[in-house]
């Protein structure tokens, strides 16, 4: 029904924003990839948007790419994933590696979001199989990190850095380090 707002930023706290389209503000929740790329308070956005009705609320989700909101789409299909839990998944997951992990079946990334347990994990990757952006999945292995990298991303980005800021902070470190000294060595590189 809403497709798409363009407006003023008006408002913003994560994971909420309100955004005022000709004198009617709309609060919209968005995934953090989608949160970081706002611009500032009072400057123009444009967001596509996904309306979800229920019996007790009139719910809109933003997001700032195409692939967003038709991953959140895929995902709310799943049993047991609402659109909360698509959030945090869109939050903790880049689409690409979202589409990753479902082609090579990796539960583990799965996991480590906040609200996503095993039986929800095996069901994701089970009914997403195939309908999350192909071209995506097949992206090329030299692009995956390690399980260091992987986990110092996983750290940086529940801190709330954005994944850029945190791809960023990775090419600046080290090869060899361990997770714990690359967590550190990540946090000061980004504090400057």
């Amino acid at each position: 029904m809403i497709g798409k707002l363009t407006g003023t930023l008006i408002d913003k706290q994560p994971p909420q924003i309100v955004v005022d389209c000709g004198g009617v503000g709309y609060e919209v929740e968005v995934p953090m990839s989608t949160f970081y790329g706002l611009p500032a308070v009072g400057q123009p956005v444009a967001l596509l948007t996904h309306l979800v009705v229920r019996e007790d609320a009139q719910l809109l989700y933003g997001f700032a790419t195409a692939a967003e909101r038709l991953a959140f789409r895929e995902l709310i299909k799943v049993a047991g994933v609402g659109p909360r839990t698509a959030l945090a998944l869109l939050s903790g997951l880049s689409v690409a590696e979202l589409a990753q992990a479902v082609a090579a079946q990796e539960a583990g990334r799965l996991i480590k979001i906040p609200g996503i347990g095993k039986k929800t994990a095996e069901r994701l990757l089970l009914e997403l199989k195939g309908k999350l952006a192909p071209d995506l999945s097949a992206a090329p292995a030299a692009a995956a990190l390690d399980d260091t990298q992987a986990d110092i991303q996983q750290a940086l980005l529940a801190l709330g850095y954005s994944e850029r800021e945190a791809a960023a902070a990775l090419k600046s470190l080290p090869a060899g380090i361990g997770v714990s000294e690359g967590i550190k060595l990540a946090l000061r590189a980004l504090a400057k």
